[in-house]
């Protein structure tokens, strides 16, 4: 099956949920209106569609490969990646001070789902490298930034994150691999990282690798851990490549999903230069960014990013597990109609069910996609807003949105590619037909960066609690204003208005109860702390597909693109009545059943 960008729907949501007029008015931004963003993503699409995709499937079957030290990419992966980095993409939403275009995150994130739709085991590199350089530009000092920006965000190197130690996934506090100071202000760290992503390939020149370590004599736990650069190959004066670093890829991981992308474990130090000739050890040369022992700080800046740009991928593998359901659902014949609408056995679109569940995977993921797109232009007004208090309460808006975006987003894409396998039937569970590859490839963006539990604890005990829930609150308030113009408008409208109040209404129990337990009775709180990230995320994506239903019902008043305006009202009250309609539930679950989560003693499981 061939991939087709929805830039329409895209675009749709760049003008009217993320209001990109808006955007280019902010400083910075001056040239990056409507007409900027059809040209970036009809571009994005035609690239994607024409050169990523079609190394999707034979990719899953021929996965990366490792022999001795190196790492050899899939079939066409080098080519592509090559033609990428020339294309400018790596460098879309970054600085223009280090060759990057500088358009905002409304445009990139909708160009991120483009790639990550066209082959999710690809676009795993480029979107590691987003958060490296989010990293240094932030934390780096002007030598570091002069040494690799440019070359990251041009495409011609590629950066890693390197946290996960085989004792220590996500508590950080047992990070083991230490930093030795050297006389020439250099470290050199020895130690082992797994689940590097893109840790060795054969793509590009260099490899930045993003280090945490810890300093000898540094406090224990999280406290004592700092962050280094960490290149493959060291980098002479002038930005020549110089002497291979003594870190090497010991293995790459068999995995479950996005097979082609190399997970890589890699030992830094510990005599490894034997392995390679003229290596510059023992020891893998590092270069501090920032301060000693703000390692984590600086790494959650890498991470925020990862975290928004994982619930992107979620996105992204729903739309094109919706795709390919929707092709196969117009071309496999079975069974009559129940209305007897055909004579004999015709395609199974026409089937209730089979209709049911195409409408469930449509509205789950245009309803993430509404969600991310306006989260990126809070990102975007916090970052440029010429007025304070406005960056501010954009940062505190996308800060709240960011566990929604990844942890609602990657659980939904689990549901959708499910349902794209049971469209297909028996036929989805077989290889061939691509449906399963989906389904596997969704598995782990509930998991890395962050597990959807993760995302939930800062949920619940940042983003709610610390404030007594008032973040939580003001966003409710601008659901509820939304309510009244909905309740003003059309049937399909006042419709929404009713199934979205009483999700709102939900959302504000669950508040109320998590910020009255956080502290009096922590496991109360915690025990529904997914289900309130749910719950969270299904409110504020429905939220938008109102939005989105005002918008469009205007839009058609003016006599535009009247099927697509149709499609999209009937999505946004299907959104409504399926999936909003599961709020309440939800809400019962968290305020009611905490007691269940903990009653069964620990030896009777």
């Amino acid at each position: 099956m061939s991939y087709r960008a929805p830039v329409k729907d895209m675009l749709f949501n760049i003008e009217h949920l993320a209001r990109i007029d808006a955007i280019a008015r902010l400083p910075g931004f001056e040239d990056a209106g409507l007409e900027t963003a059809q040209a970036v993503l009809e571009e994005c699409a035609r690239f994607n569609e024409g050169v990523v995709a079609p190394l999707n499937f034979e990719a899953d079957k021929a996965p990366s490969s490792h022999s001795g030290t190196s790492v050899t990419t899939s079939a066409g992966f080098k080519e592509a990646y090559e033609q990428y980095a020339e294309g400018g993409w790596q460098g879309l939403q970054h600085p223009a001070d280090f060759g990057g275009q500088g358009l905002p995150k409304t445009i990139g994130s909708a160009c991120g789902e483009i790639l990550n739709a066209a082959n999710l085991s690809f676009a795993l590199c480029p979107l590691l490298t987003d958060g490296a350089i989010e990293a240094l530009l932030t934390a780096a000092s002007d030598e570091l930034k002069a040494t690799y920006l440019e070359k990251l965000i041009s495409g011609q190197w590629t950066g890693t994150m390197n946290l996960t130690e085989p004792q220590a996934g996500s508590d950080l506090a047992a990070v083991r691999t230490r930093a030795e100071p050297q006389p020439d202000g250099t470290y050199k760290v020895f130690g082992t990282k797994i689940f590097i992503t893109y840790g060795e390939h054969d793509m590009a020149d260099n490899i930045v690798h993003l280090v945490l370590a810890r300093v000898q004599g540094a406090p224990e736990g999280v406290k004592g851990i700092s962050l280094f650069v960490v290149p493959k190959f060291l980098v002479e004066q002038g930005g020549a490549l110089g002497e291979r670093n003594d870190v090497y890829c010991v293995s790459i991981e068999h995995k479950m999903g996005i097979k082609a992308s190399p997970t890589a474990v890699l030992q830094y130090g510990d005599g490894t230069a034997a392995m390679c000739k003229n290596g510059a050890g023992p020891g893998a040369v590092g270069y501090l960014v920032g301060e000693e022992n703000r390692g984590l700080e600086y790494m959650f800046i890498m991470m925020n990013a990862a975290r928004y740009a994982v619930g992107v991928q979620g996105i992204a593998i729903a739309d094109r597990a919706y795709q390919k359901a929707v092709e196969y659902a117009r071309d496999r014949v079975q069974s009559r109609p129940v209305d007897g609408s055909v004579r004999g056995p015709a395609t199974i679109i026409h089937h209730p069910d089979v209709r049911r569940m195409l409408m469930t995977m449509r509205a789950l993921t245009e309803g993430c996609r509404a969600m991310a797109s306006a989260a990126a232009a809070a990102y975007d007004a916090a970052h440029h807003h010429p007025d304070a208090e406005v960056r501010r309460q954009n940062q505190t808006f996308y800060e709240f949105m960011v566990p929604l975006v990844k942890g609602y987003s990657t659980e939904m894409s689990l549901e959708v590619t499910s349902l794209g396998v049971q469209v297909h039937g028996g036929m989805g569970f077989i290889e061939e037909t691509g449906a399963a590859q989906y389904y596997r490839d969704a598995k782990i963006l509930t998991i890395y960066e962050g597990t959807t539990a993760i995302q939930a604890n800062d949920l619940v005990g940042r983003k709610t609690a610390r404030d007594g829930g008032q973040t939580a609150k003001a966003i409710a308030a601008q659901i509820e204003a939304t309510e009244k113009e909905l309740a003003a408008a059309s049937a399909d409208a006042q419709v929404v208005a009713r199934q979205l109040g009483a999700a709102r209404q939900a959302f504000v129990d669950a508040v109320d109860f998590i910020a009255a337990q956080a502290k009096a009775d922590p496991n109360a709180a915690y025990a529904g702390s997914v289900p309130y990230l749910l719950l969270a995320g299904n409110l504020v994506a429905g939220w938008q597909m109102g939005r989105a239903l005002l918008a469009a019902e205007r839009q058609l008043a003016a006599g535009q693109d009247a099927d697509f305006m149709r499609a999209k009202i009937a999505t946004a009250r299907f959104y409504a009545e399926h999936i909003l309609a599961r709020a309440p539930g939800v809400r019962d679950a968290i305020v009611h059943g905490a007691g269940s989560v903990t009653a069964l003693p620990l030896e009777s499981f």
